[in-house]
């Protein structure tokens, strides 16, 4: 990640620590993306406990989360920044 923004030159860093707290975001996307996914595994396909199918959700969804976990951990980079810094029109033309 770049230490300035390239086009206003914003700090991304604000403080020491400062990205730690994106883990809760990322945990957030997680757990709504497990969700996401049971709600149109058990629509699509049903969900069941005498064929197993509740762990092969589990399954699916665990290899899913995994191959967007790169993806997710930099949208909740975006989403955390959001929370701090505001973009101002008027200031950006200075």
């Amino acid at each position: 990640m770049y230490e300035r923004c390239p086009v206003c030159g914003q700090v991304y860093e604000l403080e020491t620590g400062f990205w730690f707290g994106t883990g809760y975001v990322s945990y957030a996307l997680g757990v709504a993306f497990s969700v996401f996914t049971l709600i149109c595994y058990w629509v699509l396909i049903g969900i069941s406990w005498q064929d197993d199918s509740v762990f092969w959700w589990l399954g699916v969804n665990g290899v899913l989360l995994v191959l967007l976990q790169p993806w997710m951990m930099r949208i909740s980079r975006v989403i955390y920044l959001y929370f701090f810094v505001y973009y101002d029109e008027d200031t950006a033309e200075l």
